[in-house]
């Protein structure tokens, strides 16, 4: 492999990265910040509560930021692994990092 090859798939690599992140941006059902500040929210709730195995603490948040597309916040969630608040904290918070 020469240095023309490499340096293409490299480009290539790159590409598929960057294509990647933008479809995750696109698929976010609420912005980047309310999705910090859910597992900002979660991390304190769940110090104090056990994990019920449900969504319940999410929910809460979302009603409190009024947010407009709850049902497909919680459909994501589960699409990435987070089928209750401790697994949203677990599974999805580590595709925003």
């Amino acid at each position: 492999m020469n240095k023309s090859e490499k340096e293409l798939r490299k480009q290539l690599k790159a590409n598929l990265r960057q294509k990647a992140a933008a479809d995750f941006e696109n698929s976010l059902p609420m912005s980047r910040e309310n999705f910090r500040l859910l597992f900002d929210f979660l991390d304190d709730e769940l110090q104090n509560n056990e994990c019920d195995n449900l969504l319940t603490i999410t929910i809460t948040f979302l009603q409190h930021q009024n947010i407009s597309n709850p049902e497909q916040v919680m459909s994501w969630l589960a699409d990435h692994g987070g089928y209750c608040d401790c697994e949203v904290l677990a599974n999805v918070e580590e595709h925003f990092n």
